[in-house]
């Protein structure tokens, strides 16, 4: 993991937080598009580390602190919880409780490709059912990437809340700016409409189609044919043929003949649902971040 270069902040610094590394490489072509800049950063005592989300240069940071605010109104397991939010008067930042957790495009590369069937499913399934869980309390995502998904050792985690949001007001071009994914923003969104469920799940689809095949716009026949029915239906380009979230989740975890409701995704992390490789590497980062030594003064 590469630490920040020293003129990238303050004395390596935001807020309270001494910065330990990046999560996402600082490559584009490695990390592909990251809505903000994400840290594993430590508190002054030393007691706490976070994973720390600061906006992008030239956001607009009050803009991001409402998102912010408002992500810590949704739980789910498979959202990180936003437990900390900058003072308006100071550096903007959130931040959320340190797991190991590598971003999706970064596991891509560890596992060097796409993913198993078994491991996009359980990502799917995840984020289906934190969607769902949004999308009943009148809440949209609006933040679904590649690069807003982080893998754990105990499931995924979705992160970036409000992300197209912060990036420009209803009615702004939205398809050119700076850490979105173009392939994962709904038309209707693309062109600046205001975001709504139906463009979490266009989003959804796009995360399923990175993690199977590598890239956000395959062709269909580039799918698993398990995966390949929810995943095109999510992207379709008109919103009223895509699913609802919660369709998805059944169409990826459907129930057993002995259930009477839907599997949750914490059903299928059976042992093995991550490759090896993905793995290995969130073991490497956990050890590295219990052995950095930050100078205090």
């Amino acid at each position: 993991m590469e630490r920040p270069r020293p003129n990238e902040e303050s004395a390596r610094r935001i807020g309270p937080y001494r910065l330990i590394t990046r999560l996402d490489p600082p490559s584009p072509r490695q990390s592909g598009h990251v809505p903000c800049r994400r840290f594993v950063a430590r508190s002054a005592e030393g007691a706490r580390t976070v994973l720390l989300s600061a906006p992008l240069p030239g956001a607009d940071p009050a803009r991001f602190l409402t998102e912010a605010h408002a992500a810590q109104r949704l739980l789910s397991p498979w959202i990180a919880p936003v437990t900390e939010v900058a003072d308006p008067a100071s550096s903007p930042f959130h931040a959320t409780p340190y797991v190991p957790a590598l971003p999706l495009p970064v596991a891509l590369a560890v596992h060097g490709g796409p993913l198993p069937e078994e491991t996009v499913r359980v990502i799917g399934v995840a984020l289906a059912e934190a969607l769902a869980a949004a999308h009943a309390q009148g809440v949209t995502h609006a933040g679904v990437s590649p690069a807003a998904v982080l893998l754990t050792s105990d499931g995924p985690r979705l992160t970036c809340f409000g992300a197209v949001r912060a990036a420009a007001p209803d009615g702004g071009q939205r398809n050119t700016l700076p850490g979105l994914d173009p392939g994962a923003l709904a038309p209707e969104q693309a062109s600046g409409g205001r975001p709504r469920p139906p463009g979490d799940v266009y989003a959804l689809g796009a995360v399923l189609a990175y993690a199977s095949t590598g890239h956000t716009v395959p062709e269909r026949s580039e799918l698993p044919p398990a995966l390949r029915p929810s995943t095109a239906s999510c992207l379709s380009r008109d919103p009223a043929n895509r699913p609802t979230a919660a369709d998805v989740m059944t169409a990826l975890a459907p129930p057993t003949p002995h259930e009477t409701v839907l599997s949750s995704a914490g059903s299928l992390l059976t042992p093995g649902w991550l490759p090896g490789r993905v793995v290995a590497a969130l073991a490497r980062q956990s050890s590295e971040i219990l052995a950095a030594e930050l100078p205090w003064n």
